[in-house]
């Protein structure tokens, strides 16, 4: 399983949302759940919650995503870098055929974007 936060889910998590408490858990104690954060989404979670994206990264199932070459051409064409590079680490890639999860709590943000997305409202 294979799973994206996206800014809004980063910042859930640092509040004590228990659904992306129980995602952080099954990644780090669960083989086959990979979690991953977008390092423009963790800025702007960051932005949004101080103090999320140094929690976040330090959590040992969490891969921080770095802003690479070509996600930086990707999120040169979108309106916001969060949105853009989470919605590019979701794409299906070698490693992952069928892409991510995007998990939000804010799931209307993502409607009509090609990714599937798991919810996260309480």
């Amino acid at each position: 399983m294979h799973i994206v936060l996206d800014d809004t889910a980063m910042a859930a998590a640092g509040q004590g949302n228990v659904l992306a408490s129980r995602l952080i858990h099954r990644a780090h104690a669960e083989p086959g759940w990979f979690l991953y954060a977008p390092a423009c989404a963790l800025v702007e979670a960051d932005r949004a919650r101080p103090g999320t994206a140094e929690h976040l990264a330090s959590l040992p199932g969490i891969s921080v995503l770095d802003l690479d070459l070509p996600a930086a051409l990707a999120i040169a064409q979108q309106v916001t870098w969060a949105a853009a590079h989470t919605h590019y680490a979701a794409q299906p890639t070698a490693d992952r055929p069928d892409g991510a999860i995007v998990a939000t709590t804010a799931p209307n943000r993502w409607d009509g974007e090609p990714v599937r997305v798991l919810d996260l409202t309480p």
